[in-house]
């Protein structure tokens, strides 16, 4: 089972991650950060992983540490989950619309963090959420997976359909791409032999 478990503690959060990419898409999630738990279901549930995330962090403050650390976090184990990265069809894409919202998503499980970003919110919140924070978690996400990750926002007037379209674009992505390929299982999918 491609499974791994990261706990990762700092004098401004502790976070204990728990993920299965063979999953049925189960999730409970408790950052203490209400808007995030809930982006955070939505890649557990269309990647198909199975989730488990316990944060407290330093909330006082704001909620930046938390959700860059979880993304940290939650990077260290997909790699750790992935192994060898043997027979996984390694790239993935998701067009995902949602309401007015049109989010893209393309990954490379390549081992070489890059992060494009081109997603715009129309406001600084979402609630009491920083929308600034959804590209610090992907950024976080993609330098600790060793992902070649692309966000592009095509359409969207509504911030909140914005992130949650990028969640379920990067989660759909990455259920295409860790998903192993039939036709070959038992190969690392590179030239160069290793990821």
């Amino acid at each position: 089972m491609r499974r791994a478990k990261i706990a990762r503690k700092t004098a401004e959060t502790d976070i204990t991650v728990d993920l299965t990419l063979d999953g049925s898409g189960r999730y409970d999630n408790r950052t203490g950060v209400g808007f995030f738990d809930h982006m955070l279901d939505q890649l557990a549930r269309h990647a198909l992983f199975d989730l488990t995330v316990t944060a407290t962090g330093d909330l006082h403050i704001d909620d930046h540490h938390t959700v860059e650390d979880v993304g940290i976090a939650l990077g260290q184990a997909l790699a750790q989950a992935l192994g060898d990265k043997r027979g996984i069809r390694r790239y993935g894409e998701c067009n995902l619309p949602m309401d007015d919202a049109q989010v893209r998503a393309a990954l490379d499980l390549s081992g070489r963090p890059y992060l494009v970003w081109n997603v715009d919110f129309p406001t600084a919140k979402i609630g009491a959420f920083d929308t600034e924070l959804v590209r610090e978690f992907f950024q976080a996400l993609s330098t600790h997976g060793g992902i070649t990750l692309h966000v592009d926002r095509l359409h969207g007037f509504n911030s909140h359909h914005i992130a949650e379209a990028a969640f379920k674009a990067v989660a759909r992505a990455l259920r295409t791409a860790v998903e192993i390929d039939a036709r070959k299982a038992d190969a690392v999918p590179s030239t160069k032999g290793t990821l």
